[in-house]
């Protein structure tokens, strides 16, 4: 293929050659996925003189001009990974862009497989990886249905990866569903390990269907695209785990792939794959038991695909609470002994740490008894894991003395609101919605979770970690369904008569929150000792609204997922955009911050044409520190936008 520009790359070692501290080589920084760079050129000292240094369009000027009706997602999800001196990313369509890491100017585009539109057209992912073995150097990603194997140097195919330099990973599959990789692929030792969304017809839909297929995490071999191992992640007859789906659950439902991106210890060849919830995710009349693998952090052999040891953080999900969080792999000291661990975000809110090698858990977890359905058909787990250490990074569970108190107006509408539904602790199953009844079971977190894809971040130096968090309640509700064509017996109730109206921060009185703030924070941990350090609100959230505007209130977070970024001394942190839902998040100008992170203070602030819509990047080149991060709104194309101190 033809490429726009290339130039050389100085890149050398093997397949395992560490990172540079100069570099940026994953898209959660490395393959640990703490998000860290010890860079310390960009400070709390001069960290003021932080200013655009160039701008880059989500989809390259060339592509866009082959193909004129070309229309890219404002939201794109594409981080860069820094090698040598270039960036390469997926773009507004999932085409690969290397660009340069000092002036942001086009080396390379992947170009389409065909001359045409469709080929042209796709969906923005999260990020790619980068294997060298020598003179060899690739950039591995995935678009759409295919995984590539790319020339580092040039953006050319290698014709003898998979079909002519790609490898479908389309399955015959009972609900002959597509696979989705918007997170992009992992690559340990000389294998691509390869999990997505498959779709299906009961994914994102958690209203009418059980059917859709398992999401199966497979590996490829890096030079060839051969596939060498295949993960049930819903074991299969006679493998362990299949009993925990009784009767012919095992032979409809599905989903379950790693919706967050992984992390590997490359030294043990071991990846690490946070698994999420079943079909359906709010009834699991269909699928009682335990259902492993699912809401579970499994850990494969990379080069066999066999697993190590696993732990499931939700038993029987009836709330969609995901492992949407990559697990971290954190170096940790605790009581004088050394460990090896991984910390892995539940949307739960809770933290829960492992020796990675093992699985034996870092602190005691302890099984709880929670609240138990009253739907018919129903079953439900008599316990669910709680950590002793640390504690949760966001409220769980809702009590009347949570609810908003700014004024006694704001009061009493709040607890007019909350009179409608019940007030519920963490792990309480829907309610059947009656007429005349309480319109649900009125929890926090809701169904998308406290922690998410973006958090958190790991400072290998101090042993703290930064869990980045929202807080937004939901009412779990089933009723039976009125699809045609509906195979579960009840599902997410819909159109809900007299329930409240909803706006950015859910069902509170005159568009504001129901519950205290903050409604967006970073908790920072001591991971060395379990213990939580401090919690700021990250974001001013609703406080120009006309009813509070006049009221001394500090900072009051604001709705959505940001992705944090830890340096030597900083903390970087935006403001989400509302590309992807269109309420959560920011269509305007958002705030971009630093923090110092040994105190959550800010101490740097600016504003970018639009909220984060990935995960911000730093990296040096030519001796100048820069961030990059990607952005995007409803209002406002999908661009890169780079930062640095100018001369």
């Amino acid at each position: 293929m033809k490429s726009i520009l290339v130039t050389a790359l100085a890149l050398a070692g093997t397949c395992l050659s560490p990172a540079s501290a100069e570099e940026w080589r994953y898209y959660g920084g490395s393959h640990k996925f703490d998000r860290y760079s010890p860079l310390d050129t960009i400070n709390k000292k001069n960290v003021r003189k932080l200013k655009v240094m160039w701008t880059r369009p989500a989809v390259d000027a060339s592509i866009m001009k082959r193909f004129p009706d070309l229309s890219p997602s404002n939201y794109f999800r594409g981080t860069p990974i820094m090698i040598g001196d270039t960036l390469y990313a997926p773009d507004g369509v999932g085409l690969i862009e290397a660009f340069d890491a000092k002036t942001g100017a086009t080396r390379w585009v992947q170009q389409p497989f065909a001359e045409t539109l469709k080929e042209a057209a796709g969906n923005s992912t999260r990020g790619v990886d980068f294997w060298t073995g020598g003179n060899d150097q690739r950039i591995i990603a995935i678009r759409g249905e295919y995984l590539y194997a790319l020339n580092a140097k040039t953006g050319a195919y290698y014709k003898d990866f998979g079909q002519q330099g790609r490898v479908s990973l389309r399955r015959i599959t009972r609900d002959n569903s597509a696979f989705v990789g918007l997170n992009g692929p992992i690559v340990v030792g000389d294998v691509i390990v390869v999990s997505g969304n498959g779709g299906g017809q009961g994914a994102g839909d958690g209203s009418a269907f059980k059917e859709a297929a398992p999401e199966d995490v497979r590996g490829y071999d890096v030079r060839t695209g051969a596939l060498l191992w295949t993960f049930h992640i819903l074991p299969q007859g006679g493998e362990p785990g299949h009993e925990t789906w009784p009767d012919d659950a095992a032979t409809q439902v599905g989903n379950m792939g790693a919706w967050a991106s992984m992390s590997a210890d490359e030294a043990l060849g071991y990846v690490y794959l946070p698994l999420t919830a079943p079909t359906n995710s709010y009834y699991g009349g269909h699928r009682k038991g335990d259902n492993l693998y699912s809401s579970s952090l499994v850990v494969l052999d990379a080069k066999t695909g066999k697993k190590v040891w696993h732990y499931q953080m939700v038993h029987h999900d009836l709330w969609d609470y995901d492992n949407a969080s990559p697990p971290t792999l954190a170096n940790l000291k605790v009581d004088g002994k050394a460990i090896d661990a991984v910390i892995q975000p539940n949307k739960s809110g809770m933290l829960f740490v492992f020796d990675r090698k093992t699985g034996q858990p870092v602190w005691p977890i302890e099984e709880k008894p929670v609240p138990q359905s009253k739907t018919p058909g129903e079953y439900t787990s008599p316990t669910q894991p709680f950590p002793s250490k640390p504690p949760a990074f966001d409220r769980q569970g809702i009590t009347e003395a949570d609810l908003i108190d700014f004024t006694p107006q704001l009061a009493a509408e709040a607890k007019a609101i909350a009179s409608k539904y019940e007030l519920s602790p963490i792990f309480t199953p829907g309610l059947l919605y009656k007429p005349g009844g309480k319109l649900g079971a009125l929890t926090a977190p809701g169904a998308w979770g406290t922690g998410n894809w973006n958090s958190g971040a790991f400072d290998p130096e101090t042993g703290y970690y930064y869990a980045v968090s929202m807080t937004l309640p939901d009412s779990f509700a089933l009723s039976k369904p009125s699809k045609p064509g509906a195979t579960i017996a009840y599902g997410w109730a819909e159109n809900i008569p007299d329930e409240p109206k909803s706006s950015l921060y859910g069902i509170g009185p005159q568009g504001l929150p129901l519950l205290k703030p903050p409604y967006g924070r970073i908790t920072a941990y001591d991971m060395n000792k379990g213990e939580q350090l401090w919690v700021v609100a990250n974001g001013d959230g609703p406080r120009n609204h006309p009813l509070l505007k006049d009221l001394k209130l500090p900072p009051l977070g604001s709705i959505g997922r940001p992705v944090p970024l830890l340096t030597k001394s900083l903390l970087f942190l935006g403001e989400s955009s509302d590309a992807l839902y269109g309420k959560v998040g920011n269509a305007g100008p958002s705030t971009f911050r630093a923090y110092d992170k040994a105190t959550g203070a800010v101490v740097w602030q600016t504003q970018l044409p639009a909220g984060t819509t990935g995960g911000p990047v730093t990296y040096s080149v030519a001796d100048q520190q820069m961030i990059v991060v990607p952005i995007g709104s409803s209002a406002h194309a999908g661009e890169w936008v780079a930062m640095g101190i100018g001369q």
